[in-house]
């Protein structure tokens, strides 16, 4: 598709990862921890991102998913972050060649659908965008820093931004 939407879900790999690596310094207490108008809690969170990219994967790439929420028990974070790696690489491999055109059908609530895979991927960019959020209003709300992640950072960190020296 398009070199930024490509981009895009480097960031959103960078920012999966950045989250986790926050939230690996927690104990399984503060993993526990909410906030009013958030998805649960952060361990749930978490969870719930990572097991949605994989349903995103699904309808992109074919791919079987590997984790769902709904199964009994969670994951540790070092088997979430594995996790992070692997759909973080499919998704911006699923962004470097989905067109806007490309369309996959499937049963949703009892009828068939028509979805574009465009509009999966914004999907999938929005839903992370979204918990992400969601984990740093419960860490934020109880006084846990997490460094900052927004596409500035990504950028220093990638090089993207670079300080010109002063003549």
């Amino acid at each position: 598709m398009d070199a930024l939407l490509v981009e895009a879900f480097r960031y959103n790999k960078w920012a999966n990862l950045h989250l986790l690596d926050v939230c690996a310094n927690l104990s399984e207490g503060q993993l526990q921890l909410t906030a009013a108008g958030t998805y649960g809690t952060v361990a749930a969170t978490l969870l719930h991102l990572l097991s949605a990219e994989q349903r995103y994967l699904r309808r992109l790439a074919g791919t079987k998913p590997d984790i769902n929420e709904n199964d009994r028990g969670t994951p540790n974070l070092a088997v979430l972050r594995q996790h992070a790696v692997r759909s973080g690489d499919r998704l911006i491999e699923a962004a470097s060649r989905i067109t806007p055109e490309d369309t996959i059908d499937e049963e949703r609530d009892g009828r068939f659908m028509r979805l574009h895979l465009g509009v999966v991927l914004v999907q999938a960019m929005h839903h992370g965008n979204d918990h992400r959020t969601h984990i740093c209003t419960i860490l934020g709300s109880h006084d846990i820093p997490y460094g900052d992640m927004d596409v500035w950072s990504y950028g220093e960190s990638i090089g993207g931004i670079v300080p010109i020296p002063s003549t």
